[in-house]
Order: C-alpha cells, then sequence, then structure tokens
C-alpha cells in the first residue's frame, strides 16, 4: 500500500485540502451565488468544507478575491 492510498485499500486517493490561496477565490463564487455543493465538486472536498468558509468558522481572515 502507498503512503497516498486510505487505509482500507480502497484504492481512491484523498480529498483534496483546501489551501489558503484558493479561499479568496471560494469566497468571491460564493459571494457570486455558485451553489456549495458545486464548489465543493470543483475542489473535490465535501461540501461542508465550502460551508465552513462561508460562515467564516474556517479562514475567516482572508478577504474575497475582487
Amino acid at each position: 500500500m502507498t503512503g497516498t492510498m486510505k487505509p482500507g485499500g480502497s484504492g481512491r486517493f484523498p480529498s483534496y485540502r483546501i489551501k489558503p490561496a484558493d479561499v479568496p477565490i471560494i469566497k468571491k463564487r460564493i459571494r457570486e451565488g455558485d451553489f456549495l455543493n458545486r464548489i465543493a465538486a470543483d475542489y473535490d472536498v465535501n461540501p461542508g468544507r465550502i460551508s465552513e468558509i462561508k460562515k467564516g468558522h474556517k479562514y475567516g481572515g482572508i478577504p474575497v478575491a475582487h
């Protein structure tokens, strides 16, 4: 088993981790009305992670892209 596989050998790679550099664009898309599930799909993350950004629970100090 390689270090990139999830435990259990499912063969799937872990989801992408949102980086601080991604957040301004994500916040801009939220402000523009994009659906959270579509943003999440574009970043291969759970929609809950996008919701945390929207609510300010994660990356609250990072401003929206212009």
